[in-house]
């Protein structure tokens, strides 16, 4: 018997077969990159969960706004300890092994503010030892608001360039991330598509699974789309 996954949990799915569909959050993001391929859409109002792979379940549950449902991370002290120092609460969509991609998220971070504020995005993620993650630090240093690899060690920044720091308030952020697998170039931008605040250039992991969270903060998320070079 088929379950009932309700309206968005099915676009989701549908895009991931590949059947162009879109949905209202749709216009909430940046525009579509030209020459891709929309693969993944969701944007939570279905209130489903379960196409994602948290590392500690108990840190995560749907959020309401208004009418916006959104996940959220509530838990700073994650039960998931990673074997090198890295991230402690990380969501990934299961599934979708990504090489070359771009992904779109809004983000709220909903921690008071002080110097580390953080949320992350994760991509290239072989296990819990190897992954790439971008850091939207508050204050950049060389442990914060940078680009990262986990390869059976510590993180390490692989950052060619960054800002001083993401500028976070309490409201909804956007941020993007431009993979290009064979090149090993990465681009991320935060609210504004005209230049990214980091940059990268690393062909490590080819491909891996793409997610979100944070190093030790809390945050929602929201309005994922994920798209892939045209064939």
């Amino acid at each position: 018997m088929m379950r009932d996954l309700g309206h968005h949990a099915i676009v989701a799915i549908l895009v991931l077969a590949g059947v162009c569909t879109t949905t209202h959050a749709a216009d909430k993001l940046f525009p579509a990159p030209a020459g891709m391929k929309l693969v993944y859409s969701h944007d939570f109002q279905d209130r489903q969960s379960d196409l994602y792979q948290p590392t500690d379940p108990t840190a995560w549950k749907l959020s309401q706004q208004d009418e916006q449902i959104s996940i959220a991370l509530v838990k700073r002290n994650s039960d998931f300890k990673p074997p090198h120092r890295s991230p402690l609460n990380r969501n990934l969509i299961q599934d979708l092994k990504l090489k070359s991609f771009v992904m779109d998220i809004r983000m709220q971070s909903t921690i008071p503010d002080y110097p580390h504020r953080d949320l992350c995005l994760f991509f290239g993620y072989q296990d819990d030892a190897h992954l790439y993650y971008v850091h939207f630090g508050k204050r950049m240093d060389d442990h914060a608001n940078q680009i990262f690899i986990v390869n059976d060690a510590p993180r390490t920044k692989i950052s060619t360039s960054t800002t001083e720091g993401i500028p976070w308030t309490d409201e909804w952020h956007q941020a993007r991330i431009e993979r290009l697998a064979e090149s090993g170039e990465i681009r991320v931008y935060f609210d504004d598509l005209t230049k990214p605040v980091m940059t990268a250039k690393d062909t490590t992991f080819a491909e891996g699974l793409v997610g979100f969270g944070s190093f030790d903060d809390t945050g929602n998320f929201d309005d994922i789309r994920i798209y892939v070079p045209q064939p």
